[in-house]
C-alpha cells in the first residue's frame, strides 16, 4: 500500500511544502538537494532546508546563497554533529520547533542523520495529527559501516527500526539499493531507484585550456576518496610512459597534508599542482582527464558532472558508477589498487581516440541523468505519497 496514510483520493494540483533535512552542506548530498529544491521550486513548490551549522565554509556559504531565492520556507542551520550523542535531542527538539511552524507536507532526508531528523520529527508531527509524508535517502553514508563490527549493527539495527517511520526509501542507484538489502535488510516500507541528476545548463562542453594538465582528482581529500591512489597511480602511469606528466588537485579535506608529504617524498611537488575546493565546471577548463579513485561510493555527482562537461572520465569500479559507464568499460579501474588505475591512465594518454571509444554516448547519457528526469520521477514520488493536497495546513491525519 503505497499511501503515506495522510487522505484518501486523487492527485491535487496544489503545490506542495517541501523539506529536505540533512547534515553535512558538503558534497553528494548538497549538490542532489540544491537541484531538487531549484527544480521543484521552479515549478511552484515552496522548499526549504534544514541542515547543520557547524561544517562548510566560505565556498558553502556561497552555494547557499545561490540557492537561498529557491527557498521560499526558507533556511535553517543548526548544530548536528556527525557521531550519535546527547547533543542530538537538542537538535532534534529544535528541529522539530522549526519544522512543525513550516508545516510541510513532505519531509525529505538526505543520509543517517538527516533521515532519522525526517522521520522522527515527521512522525511526531502525525501523531498532533498533521498531515506530511516521511521520506529517506541513505546516499552512502550509513551503509559504509561493516556487518562484522558492532558500531555497523548498531547502525543498521536502527536503520531497519526506523523504517516503521518511514512512507519511502529513496536509493539513488541500483548499487546503493543492493547494499541496503545486504547490511539491513528487504525494505519493508515503499522503495523506489530514482537516479541524480545534473541541470541542462551542466551539458555544455567545457574546453580544456592550453595549460591543462594531464589528470585532475577533485573531491574531498580524505582517504574514503582515494587521492593517495591517485598520487601513487600518477607516479606509475609517468614510470610506464617514460615521460613527466601533469596532475591537479582540487579540494579541501582532513588529510591533506598528509597528501602534500606524499607529493614531496615521491618528487611530485611540481608536477601535481593542489588547489582549494572550487566548482567543478570551473575545474574542468585546467585537466584533459577526470580521475575517480574512490575506495567508496554511492552515485558520485563528479563522474556525472565531468560526463556532462564531455571530459573522458577514469574511475575506480565502485558503487554506482559501472551504472553509469557500463560493467564492462575500461575506463574503471580495480577497486583500491593503484597500478590497475595507472593501467588505465596509461591507456588514456598512449590509445589513440581511447575517450571517443569509451565514454557514453552523449544523448543516452542525457537523458537518464537530466535533472528534469530526477526530479519529476521525484515528484510522481511525492504526489503519491500525498495523495490529496487541501488548502488548510496542518490537515488530520487519518492514521498517525
Amino acid at each position: 500500500m503505497y499511501a503515506s496514510g495522510c487522505s484518501d483520493g486523487m492527485p491535487d494540483p496544489q503545490p506542495l511544502r517541501i523539506i529536505h533535512c540533512f547534515r553535512s552542506p558538503i558534497g553528494g548530498i548538497f549538490r542532489h538537494v540544491r537541484d531538487l529544491a531549484e527544480a521543484h521550486a521552479r515549478q511552484g513548490h515552496e522548499v526549504g532546508i534544514v541542515c547543520d551549522s557547524t561544517t562548510g565554509g566560505s565556498y558553502e556559504d556561497a552555494l547557499f546563497d545561490e540557492i537561498r531565492p529557491f527557498l521560499a520556507l526558507g533556511l535553517v542551520r543548526l548544530p548536528i554533529r556527525r557521531s550519535i550523542g546527547p547533543a542530538d535531542f537538542a537538535a532534534m527538539w529544535k528541529s522539530y520547533k522549526e519544522i512543525r511552524s513550516l508545516q510541510p507536507d513532505i519531509l525529505h532526508g538526505h543520509g543517517a542523520k538527516g533521515g532519522a531528523l525526517a522521520r522522527i520529527i515527521g512522525s511526531a508531527l502525525r501523531v498532533n495529527r498533521y498531515c506530511v509524508a516521511r521520506l529517506y535517502s541513505p546516499h552512502g553514508g550509513s551503509l559504509h559501516y561493516s556487518r562484522a563490527k558492532p558500531s555497523g549493527k548498531i547502525v543498521f539495527l536502527l536503520e531497519r527500526l526506523q523504517e516503521y517511520l518511514t512512507d519511502a526509501i529513496v536509493f539513488v542507484c541500483d548499487f546503493e539499493r543492493q547494499t541496503y538489502e545486504a547490511k539491513v535488510g528487504k525494505p519493508k516500507t515503499r522503495s523506489e531507484r530514482i537516479y541524480n541528476g545534473i541541470d541542462d545548463r551542466d551539458f555544455e562542453t567545457v574546453y580544456a585550456r592550453a595549460d591543462a594538465v594531464d589528470f585532475l582528482y577533485i573531491g574531498m581529500l580524505r582517504d574514503l576518496k582515494g587521492p593517495d591512489l591517485f598520487i601513487d597511480a600518477f607516479a606509475r602511469t609517468e614510470r610506464a610512459i617514460g615521460r613527466p606528466l601533469s596532475a591537479m588537485m582540487i579540494g579541501d579535506g582532513p588529510q591533506k597534508d598528509e597528501y602534500e608529504q606524499m607529493m614531496l617524498e615521491r618528487g611530485l611537488g611540481r608536477r601535481i599542482e593542489m588547489l582549494p575546493a572550487m566548482k567543478a565546471r570551473d575545474a574542468f577548463a585546467f585537466t584533459r582527464n577526470v580521475v575517480v579513485p574512490s575506495r567508496a561510493e554511492s552515485m558520485p555527482y563528479i563522474v556525472l558532472e565531468a560526463l556532462a562537461a564531455r571530459k573522458p572520465v577514469i574511475a575506480a569500479r565502485v558503487g554506482g558508477i559501472p551504472e553509469i559507464l557500463g560493467t564492462q568499460n575500461a575506463a574503471l579501474a580495480t577497486p583500491s589498487d593503484a597500478q590497475s588505475l595507472a593501467e588505465v591512465m596509461t591507456a588514456a594518454m598512449t590509445e589513440k581516440n581511447w575517450a571517443t571509444k569509451v565514454m557514453p554516448e552523449a544523448g543516452i547519457f542525457k537523458a537518464a541523468f537530466a535533472t528534469s528526469t530526477m526530479s519529476a520521477s521525484m515528484m510522481r514520488l511525492y504526489r503519491q505519497l500525498v495523495p490529496e493536497k487541501v488548502t488548510g495546513r496542518g490537515t488530520p491525519a487519518k492514521n498517525p
